[in-house]
């Protein structure tokens, strides 16, 4: 969601002033007439009160009074470690006014939405990247993809049997994509499963949502990695959950086992989401150990463990579990295309009925005629070989970016980087904003590490996205970023 500009209301500032107003009672009013006029849109972001002190030529004092002044009459709403957002336009905010219609028998329009609505819509959401842009993150190269190929697929699959591809398919997922999954999955990442226990998804969103619907009750205690994946935090969020952050280090998550124990641990350990470290094998074991002792859940998001560069991939966290207490789930958003819209799950027994029954809820069924091509494109021997090639070019991108970020922006410090399709940097204190405005007016994304903190003054830092680029433009952009003022 983008931040909205000061420039916006920064005329509204004289417009709206009143003898004897204040500056916090100016902000206000040049605030709410932007909200009126449409210039502020409900869920537009509002920039971080430091930011916008700086930009107006104010005292953070009055910036952080005014949000608070809005955020009690209705106007925004103010989340932790996310930033401030309009809640709603002013026509239709919760004004005094309003709240004492409603008291009256009117409608308050706070409560059009149940609490855990409210509460998924305040997450901010899961908003992926819809463009080809440096650097944004997470985007494999749909330049590189075999188009022909799976256009011919695609067209057997429909002349051999077009109406059975047509019907409304199992919930589960097709038989011949879920056995093709399985044996990957055993081959590669030592999964123990076979086909009956792997659910087709259309993400791996979705099999949070499912998740957290099925295995969580408001207040129950989520153990997350922090920094982490922010989607797995709003999935776990939403239901009501409460979320304990523990921090991570070179060996992956750090665990405190004299907390009180969570109904489940979230975890992406080949890869840690964003760091890259490998969660070590003694943590691995005693993490597996303790989710068994204690009756909680393991959920493995293996979401890039295809492309490791660096030595081979460690084997799942699955293949050490002897109790059914992991969930592992994984994505071909990364290693096909974003909107094929298949991903998948690996349940414990138990949970696979309910969990098909969930899912037959949600939305059915995965499209027949795309997980047939897939089926066949990875029993045919085109996924393997369409990985390696990937990898190869992912890591000379890699490495590219990697020897640009040494020479050029010295002031950035590259994490571990020994795979993915992104590189995680940490910035000078206090810079990100400052270089992340710079950057978006040249055009160039550079996706925030603190918003990924579960703690509002995380470290600063970006998330640099480069597998989808080509050489020249990775070029391109860091001398852009090369040219960014300090502050």
């Amino acid at each position: 969601m983008k931040a909205a500009q000061p420039s916006l209301w920064m005329g509204l500032m004289d417009a709206t002033a009143r003898p004897g107003m204040g500056l916090r009672e100016r902000l206000c009013a040049a605030l709410r007439d932007a909200m009126r006029s449409g210039a502020l849109a409900a869920g537009a972001r509002l920039p971080a009160t430091r930011v916008l002190a700086q930009d107006l030529a104010l005292s953070r004092v009055t910036v952080e009074a005014a949000y608070a002044q809005l955020e009690a009459e209705g106007y925004v709403v103010r989340r932790t470690g996310q930033g401030s957002f309009v809640a709603l336009q002013a026509d239709t905010a919760a004004a005094p006014t309003r709240r004492r219609s409603a008291a009256k028998g009117a409608l308050a329009p706070t409560a059009l939405l149940s609490r855990r609505g409210q509460g998924m819509v305040d997450t901010g959401g899961c908003m992926e990247p819809m463009r080809l842009q440096a650097f944004a993150a997470g985007s494999p190269d749909l330049r590189a993809f075999p188009h022909t190929l799976w256009r011919q697929l695609t067209t057997k699959r429909l002349r051999h049997s077009p109406e059975a591809l047509m019907r409304y398919g199992d919930p589960q997922g097709r038989e011949d994509l879920r056995e093709a999954i399985a044996q990957y999955l055993v081959a590669s990442r030592g999964v123990r499963c076979t086909a009956a226990q792997v659910l087709v998804l259309t993400s791996s969103q979705q099999a949070l949502q499912l998740l957290a619907t099925l295995l969580l009750d408001p207040g129950d205690r989520v153990w997350m990695e922090d920094p982490g994946y922010r989607g797995a935090r709003t999935a776990f969020a939403a239901s009501g959950a409460q979320l304990v952050p523990l921090p991570v280090d070179g060996q992956g998550l750090v665990p405190d086992f004299n907390l009180p124990a969570p109904r489940l641990i979230y975890l992406t350990p080949t890869h840690q989401y964003p760091t890259g470290h490998t969660l070590s094998l003694q943590r691995r074991m005693a993490l597996v150990d303790y989710a068994q002792r204690q009756g909680c859940w393991i959920v493995e998001d293996d979401y890039d463990s295809a492309f490791l560069y660096d030595g081979r991939p460690t084997p799942s966290l699955q293949g050490l579990d002897d109790g059914g207490r992991v969930v592992y789930i994984g994505t071909f958003s990364k290693t096909l295309f974003p909107s094929l819209r298949i991903a998948y799950a690996v349940l414990p027994e138990a949970l696979v009925p309910p969990m098909v029954t969930a899912r037959s809820v949600y939305d059915g069924h995965v499209a027949q005629l795309a997980q047939a091509v897939t089926a066949d494109f990875m029993a045919q021997g085109h996924f393997a070989a369409h990985l390696r090639l990937m990898r190869q070019l992912y890591r000379s991108r890699r490495d590219l970016l990697l020897d640009l970020i040494q020479r050029k922006l010295p002031w950035a410090q590259p994490l571990n980087s020994t795979g993915g399709l992104q590189i995680s940097v940490t910035l000078p204190p206090g810079s990100e904003a400052h270089l992340s405005r710079q950057a978006a007016a040249l055009g160039i994304a550079t996706p925030s590490l603190s918003s990924l903190h579960s703690q509002p003054l995380g470290e600063d830092g970006w998330l640099l996205g480069y597998a989808a680029l080509q050489p020249a433009e990775i070029e391109s952009a860091v001398a852009a970023l090369s040219q960014l003022k300090h502050p």
